[in-house]
């Protein structure tokens, strides 16, 4: 079978990785991986990590295409995993009985128990198997990956402020400073999270649900926690600083929704990989500042440490997305 072409490559990387995102958090604790099979640019099956981590997302997109799936492609978010668990066969078994002629893998897994390993199985079994490496497919891993490498989760912080930087009136009133399309847009990101934190001064304060409401997604809510150093209240948990995010040995994804304490720790600390930053076209004045104190000394220090990945009218309001700007290797 010849080689895909490398636009081809990249669109079925890029399909595999939105079907991946189906499975965010759902997949706990097992990455939220995407597989597609395809042949002649004809998909024969696709699949995604279901709940729980099982099935794998190979393991569906094969149950999906049957014996078509000999000799096609399987392009998937993820190296195949290569070891045998008690809840199943390795997806490199899977493939290698499944007769397919190429293997494409977005991001090489930093699982010791496959490293690598899952690739190397598969060529020696006389498989086209490679690795191309996807930033959509990276990016629909962001959670797993962060815990693997930093033994921490992916931290999005989100502000929602008017156009001259308040969260609130100086009496501390917020009820609402964006529209009906930015909250339930935060709602969507909330069902998308694993946990999701607050000061413990905002908790004591507004006592806020921090569930998700929207129609059908009700029972995605994410666990609850407290940025804190008190005992948290029923249905919370606390976390005494920032850098105690290491212990979250499960949670891939943590949603800051601040107050402006809680956000200033976490940026001061160095931690916050995606700011989400929905502003609505009012003024406030003399209200509740976005931020504390970060730790800023001069202004170079500021600039160069994020990029803007994604801007979008919701309703009146405005988003925009910065993603954390990373040293380049070496």
């Amino acid at each position: 079978m010849p080689p895909d072409s490398a636009a081809d490559d990249a669109h079925w990387l890029a399909a595999a990785a939105a079907l991946a995102t189906r499975a965010r958090p759902l997949s706990r604790p097992n990455p939220a991986v995407g597989a597609i099979v395809v042949r002649d640019g004809r998909v024969l099956g696709h699949g995604w990590t279901r709940p729980g981590g099982r099935p794998h997302a190979e393991a569906e997109a094969l149950a999906m295409a049957g014996s078509a799936a000999r000799g096609a492609t399987i392009y998937v978010t993820l190296e195949p995993c290569a070891h045998r668990s008690e809840r199943g066969p390795s997806c490199t078994s899977l493939i290698l009985e499944a007769g397919l002629a190429r293997v494409v893998a977005g991001v090489e897994d930093p699982d010791p128990r496959t490293a690598g390993s899952g690739l190397t199985a598969l060529r020696a079994a006389g498989i086209a198997a490679e690795l191309v490496p996807h930033p959509a497919a990276a990016a629909s891993l962001a959670g797993y990956l962060m815990q693997r490498r930093e033994a921490r989760p992916h931290v999005t912080l989100k502000l929602a402020t008017s156009l001259d930087g308040c969260i609130a009136l100086a009496d501390g009133s917020s009820r609402w400073i964006t529209g009906e399309a930015a909250r339930a847009h935060v709602h969507a990101q909330r069902a998308r999270a694993d946990a999701i934190l607050v000061g413990g001064g905002t908790l004591r304060a507004d006592a806020p649900r921090l569930d998700v409401r929207l129609p059908g997604l009700e029972a995605r809510s994410p666990e609850r926690w407290a940025l804190s150093h008190q005992n948290a209240p029923p249905g919370w948990r606390a976390l005494a600083e920032p850098g105690a995010i290491i212990g979250m040995a499960e949670i891939q994804y943590l949603y800051v929704e601040g107050g402006a304490g809680a956000a200033a720790a976490f940026l001061a600390a160095d931690l916050v990989d995606t700011l989400m930053l929905y502003r609505a076209p009012i003024l406030i004045g003399a209200g509740k500042r976005a931020l504390g104190d970060i730790g800023l000394v001069d202004l170079a220090g500021a600039h160069g440490r994020w990029r803007l990945t994604d801007r979008r009218a919701l309703g009146s309001d405005s988003l925009e997305v910065y993603e954390r700007a990373r040293p380049q290797a070496a």
